[in-house]
Formats: C-alpha cells, structure tokens, sequence
C-alpha cells in the first residue's frame, strides 16, 4: 500500500514558499497569512505547527531550517488543520431573546428505531444529549395499571419505558456537552390525578433547574445566556386547552384541522402519534379521537392539576381558527405552534411571511409527517429559512436530511443553539421572502485534491472484492432553493487514494443559510454506489484556505482515518 503522496497543486504552493526544497517557520507563516487568510498569525504560530510534528521525526519530514514538502504535506493533511476551528467555541451573541436561534431538536427522542414497533428507551435520549441536542420529545401515557407513567408512541407497537427513567437521564446527561438550556416537550395524554404525579416527578428530579416563568407568562423568551444549566417543560397548559375546547367537528380543511397539540387534559397531541395512514394527516383516526376525548373531558372539566400547569414554561397551542389565526402573534405573551412538515409546506405557499413575522417572538416546532413509519426525515432548510427555531428529525433516521442537521449545529462551538441569520430578524417591509431572488452576495470555490483512509478503516473487501475501489466525491449546497445544488468529480478507478484535483465553483444569494454538504461514493457498475463516508459543515464557519476534512459514517460517527485534502476560497 502506497502512502499519499502531496498532489501537484500543493507541490506548486510549497515551491511557491519555500527555499530550496525547505519551507522555513518564516515562510510557514507567510503561507498562513496569505494562503490560509490567518491574517493574525504570527511566527510562533508557525512554529508551533512544526512542533506539533515533532512525533513524526522518524518520517524523515524535517530540515533543521523547517520542513520539507512531505513535512508540509503532513501539517496540511493532519488532525491540527481542520476545516472549523475547534478553538473558537461558543461565539455568537447569546443575550437575545430564546427566539432568535435555531435550537438542535429531536422527534420522538426516546424510540429506537422505527416508529411502529421499536424498543422505546432512555439510551437514546442520552446519546442525543451527548450529541449536543437541547429539545427532546416525550410522548407520557398511563401504564397498564393506570397508576404510573410510561414514555411510549401510542396506539403503536411500541415498548414502553418509565417516565422516571428518562427523566434521570435527561438530569445526569443534560450538560455534558453544553450549558445551554435543554426543554422538554411533553406530549401529554394523561389523566389529571397522573399530571400532578408528573409534576411532582419533574420537581423531584430537577429542582433547582427547572425554569418556572412566574404566573402572568412570558411577554418574550429569556435569553440562552440567562437559562444556562436551565431545564424547561413545553406543552399545552390543561386550564386553557378546557377554556378553549371546540368540539363541534368543524375540521375539514387544513387550516380547521384537529391541533396538532390538542387532547382531553392540556395534553399536546401531534397527527405524529397515531400514525397508520398519512390521509393528509390522519383525518379519519383523529376524529375518533376527539370524540372519545371529548367523552372524558365532560367527566374531568372541573379537575385540572395546577401544580403541573405552574411547570410550564412554554405554552404550546393553535387556538382557536385557522392558519392565519395560528401566526398571529400576541404582544403581551410568547408561545409555541406546532406544524408537521406538509402544514409547513402548504402553510408557505400563502403565508411564507407571516410565519418568518410569528418567529421573530415566538417558537415554531416543525415534526416528521405520519407515514414516516420507518424514523426518516425531511428537509430542515425548509423550517430554518422561515425562521423555525425547533425543527424536529428523528435522531435515529440516518441520511442526508440528519447530515445537513449535524452540520447545521457544528456552528457556535456545537452548543446546540446558533443565532438566526439577521436577515430572518428583520421586521416591516423587510420581512425575508424565501423565494425571493436576490442577487448573489459570495462565491463559495471549493478544491478537492484528494482524499485518504479508506485503506485503513475499511476491509480490503469492502468495495471491490478482487480490485481497489473506483472513488468519486460530491461536494454541494444545502440552502435556500436558489442555492441548493450538488456537482461531483471524476470516478477513479482502482485507487485507494484518489486525487482529482478539481474545483467548483458555488454562488450563493443567502451565504448565512448554506451548509457545504461532501460526500464519497465508490461507483459500482452492477448495483448501488457504495459509501464512503460525508460530512456537513456552515459555510459561515469554515475556515479559507487548505484544510484536512475528516468523513463521517452514515451514523455521523467520525472515521478514524477517511478525510479529504480540499481547498475554500470565497471570490
């Protein structure tokens, strides 16, 4: 197996900088400055980059002056130059109102792995907290005995597993990886004697952490700074769903629809969780299921638990009439609307703005549609471009759209809450129109000279049985419509450490909603391509110049060895 050897774009640029055949601390840094617009570097940068090398001494990579080409290549193709800073942490401003950021969300947190007939466990909800993500989803039922709570996915399959138990975890994982905020969203289809059990369950186990937003409400969101190592409960308040309860059947258009975080006691129930037939989401079931809830609220309105209202920190609810009702904000208190994916769809052929305006002070959750029986998802650009702070994937539905949702939240240190572009905070006539066409703003020029690792992380088998894999990358945009699109190189054959040296070039109209989305693919003539790996990085946040990316497993594990050799320039 040969070692890769520098392609002859990067011996072009040492020969550029060095002096015969020896780059010193001094031209290193200059190659900083200008190459990799380090415009700060100093010569101490430079040489700690070579000290870093030190290890490597037996690769014969230095001079006693710096470093030969293959030291140079080395520093480049090496785990010190990667494409984000990993140095540069938490740095968006997080004194504004919660609303003002995308916050990492997950769907049906606890399910491992379809939504009909999986395990549902507390293991999930602890790797998706390790994974940075701040609003996990509980759907709260009875158990079999009515005497205490199961966390499951209702008329499902589904096995279920202790509230108490993944209340514990939510505490003991909550700010392994971020003092960011973390809010649970309750899907509540409890009796009120088992409501004042949960939040006696809640206060027990969170105490001090939990954010109570005092009797009156919230007129605006707190702040992340101000909620750091805060817990906050999300639902429907049980008094106000019985003040407001519109039993009279009248939900046959989409905009009458049953809530989507309607239910007998204040309980949130989203279409997502009785789903058998999508039926533009579950009309037909959902009818019965406001007759046998309006059944048992004739027996329970005079009973609601208080002590479970007072945990609620963010109030969920529609209202009353249709979408243009929903949007409407209210000036003396903030709130959060649920919509899945095709009420979102429909809801910004008409009322893209109104939306893009409702979030400017309040929360918008977009979930998965009914039929995505088997935990996949959809496009969250679609959410994020109209301002939505929680859009919902299943943390277990691998593939492109959790990809674009992993690189989305690698921005701002990966705290799981980034600052929403300005443009999307703007108010009046300036509200952003996503379909707009605007002009371009930045030219995003990407390089691949050549990926490595394979070889080593992968058995010799794995692609090709008797030959060396046939490579090709894809490298694109995730954006708004205007600037989503997907190239792709060469296919070389036979190589285990392809080099094709190709640029693109990617113009881009809304610079501060791009994610540059990378992907390998071994080409296969007889059947599917295989995978080689992907990653997802904001455009905002990479850094210019010649930088070591390392790939990703379908799962979003790192590999240990697979990266690419690229280039960004923006012109």
């Amino acid at each position: 197996m040969a070692s890769s050897e520098a392609p002859a774009g990067i011996k072009s640029l040492f020969n550029q900088y060095a002096e015969n055949g020896v780059m010193t601390v001094e031209n290193l840094r200059n190659f900083l400055v200008e190459i990799q617009k380090q415009e700060n570097a100093t010569v101490d940068d430079a040489q700690a980059i070579i000290n870093s090398l030190h290890e490597l001494k037996h690769l014969n990579i230095f001079h006693r002056k710096g470093l030969n080409l293959e030291g140079f290549f080395k520093y480049l193709f090496g785990d010190i130059n990667p494409p984000i800073d990993p140095n540069r942490g938490v740095h968006h401003d997080m004194n504004d109102p919660m609303s003002h950021y995308y916050i990492f969300t997950g769907h049906n947190s606890y399910l491992t792995g379809n939504q009909l007939s999986s395990d549902c466990s507390d293991v999930p909800i602890i790797n998706a907290l390790k994974n940075g993500v701040r609003v996990i989803e509980l759907d709260i039922w009875p158990n079999s005995t009515k005497d205490d709570v199961d966390v499951l996915h209702g008329r499902t399959l589904t096995t279920p597993v202790q509230l108490i138990k993944c209340l514990m975890s939510i505490k003991e994982h909550a700010f392994s990886v971020s003092e960011y905020p973390v809010v649970i969203t309750l899907e509540d289809h409890l009796t009120p004697d088992l409501q004042a059990k949960v939040a006696q369950m809640i206060n027990e186990t969170f105490g001090d952490m939990l954010f109570f937003p005092g009797p009156e409400g919230l007129k605006e969101f707190p702040s992340p700074e101000s909620l750091k190592k805060r817990v906050l409960i999300s639902t429907k308040p049980p008094k106000e769903y019985l003040e407001t309860k519109d039993i009279s059947g009248e939900q046959n258009q989409m905009e009458e629809k049953p809530s989507a975080e309607a239910g007998p006691w204040g309980r949130e129930f989203t279409f997502a969780n009785s789903r058998t037939d999508d039926k533009e989401d579950l009309h037909e079931e959902e009818a019965d299921e406001e007759k046998e809830d309006a059944e048992v609220d004739q027996k329970s309105q005079q009973i609601t638990a208080p002590e479970y209202k007072r945990l609620i920190a963010i109030h969920a609810g529609k209202g009353k009439g249709g979408l243009s009702d929903w949007l409407k904000p209210d000036p003396d208190k903030v709130r959060r609307l649920s919509l899945s994916e095709l009420e979102l769809e429909k809801a910004a052929i008409t009322h893209a703005k109104d939306i893009i305006r409702f979030t400017q002070q309040n929360l918008l959750r977009i979930y998965p549609k009914g039929i995505r029986f088997d935990s996949s998802n959809y496009n969250p650009l679609i959410g994020w471009m109209h301002g939505a702070q929680m859009v919902a994937l299943n943390m277990q539905g691998y593939g492109r759209s959790l990809w674009v949702m992993h690189g989305m939240f690698r921005a701002n240190g990966g705290c799981g809450y980034v600052r929403k572009p300005d443009i999307l905070l703007k108010t009046g006539n300036e509200v952003f129109d996503p379909k707009a066409k605007l002009p371009v703003k930045t030219t995003l020029k990407v390089t691949v000279y050549m990926g490595e690792g394979w070889y080593y992380d992968f058995s010799q088998t794995h692609f090709d049985t008797y030959s060396p894999p046939d490579f090709y990358a894809r490298v694109g945009i995730a954006g708004v419509p205007a600037d989503t699109i997907m190239k792709k190189t060469k296919t070389l054959e036979d190589n285990w450490i392809p080099t094709w040296d190709e640029q693109f070039e990617f113009p881009l109209t809304v610079p501060e909603l791009a994610l540059l989305r990378i992907e390998v693919h071994e080409y296969d003539m007889s059947d599917k391509d295989d995978f080689g790996g992907q990653t997802c990085f904001p455009v905002s946040e990479l850094r210019k110049g010649i930088r070591a990316v390392p790939l990703h497993s379908q799962k979003g594990e790192k590999f240990k060895s697979v990266k690419l050799l690229m280039r960004f320039e923006f012109i």
